[in-house]
């Protein structure tokens, strides 16, 4: 479907940066606003923009690209110890002030903003009416785990390819791209050739990688970054809103790592796409979007 355009666009100051945000239909209609969180970290918001089209149920859905990438500020000269979750916490909290939506909102985070809303809820924020957390793990070190298992089912010559360039440090040579994108089409979006919005996102973080490079590595399976450790498995019975878990079937994020987050969160349920990845949103749009909306609307 197409996606929608937005209402508006615009810039926030975020300390003495800029956060830029995309708004698609009334921020003051009668319906809670939704703000999507975009993955990486440093995936910028484009991939994500097919889930605007739940404003057509008459809600506004806020996007915005996190510090870093796409058209908020880029700081490609800070280290680790600039770039952390406390500082994403920070921005998401500056936004809702700034748009006004403190009072009251969903939250939806895809992949690593699934990480960052689990993060963003466990604190309990007063206004936060529901949680979507799509396609993301509980635990990096499970989501290694994972990756690895995933990893040993490509033909045997993706993964020589994958490994010797590994141990080589030249993990952008073309030869591991191309065998990157085996393991891509398997398992991050099963819609080949990628959809433009979702060609935007690699094509953002080829153009400015400090963000993803730094906190996760160099792609979806070698993570290497100071995400390598997270995990919020002990924390997340502190969610204290309605939660709704995404996933799909042949997803990097598989069920083991998702699980944690089922068997924890007090009022929660779990759906799974047959028929996508990592992607849902993308490879089964229609049905997505009418779930998520549902489950939206309980929660109001």
């Amino acid at each position: 479907m197409p996606i929608p355009e937005p209402s508006h666009t615009g810039s926030i100051a975020f300390g003495e940066w800029q956060t830029w945000y995309r708004v698609t239909g009334d921020l003051d209609g009668a319906k809670t606003p939704l703000v999507v969180l975009h993955g990486g970290p440093g995936a910028a918001h484009n991939y994500t923009l097919r889930i605007a089209g739940i404003a057509a149920q008459g809600r506004a859905v806020i996007h915005y690209d996190q510090l870093g990438i796409g058209n908020s500020t880029h700081l490609r000269d800070r280290g680790a110890d600039f770039w952390t979750i406390e500082l994403f916490l920070a921005e998401l909290d500056n936004l809702l002030g700034a748009l006004g939506l403190a009072e009251r909102y969903h939250v939806l985070g895809q992949s690593w903003g699934g990480m960052l809303a689990a993060e963003h809820a466990v604190r309990r924020p007063a206004g936060l009416r529901s949680l979507v957390i799509a396609n993301s793990p509980a635990s990096m070190p499970l989501w290694l785990s994972e990756a690895g298992r995933l990893r040993e089912q490509l033909p045997p010559e993706v993964r020589q390819t994958l490994l010797a360039h590994e141990a080589a440090g030249t993990t952008d040579d073309p030869e591991y791209r191309a065998a990157e994108k085996v393991f891509n089409d398997r398992h991050v979006c099963r819609v080949v050739p990628n959809p433009s919005e979702v060609a935007a996102t690699w094509a953002a973080i080829d153009a400015d990688p400090t963000v993803y490079h730094t906190m996760n590595g160099p792609n979806e399976f070698h993570v290497v970054g100071t995400l390598k450790d997270w995990t919020i498995i002990d924390r997340a019975d502190l969610i204290a809103v309605p939660t709704l878990l995404v996933s799909g079937r042949h997803d990097e994020a598989t069920e083991a790592t998702v699980q944690p987050y089922a068997d924890r969160i007090p009022d929660v349920r779990w759906t799974i796409f047959e028929d996508s990845s990592h992607m849902p949103h993308v490879e089964e749009e229609e049905a997505y979007l009418r779930l998520v909306g549902a489950f939206l609307s309980e929660n109001d």
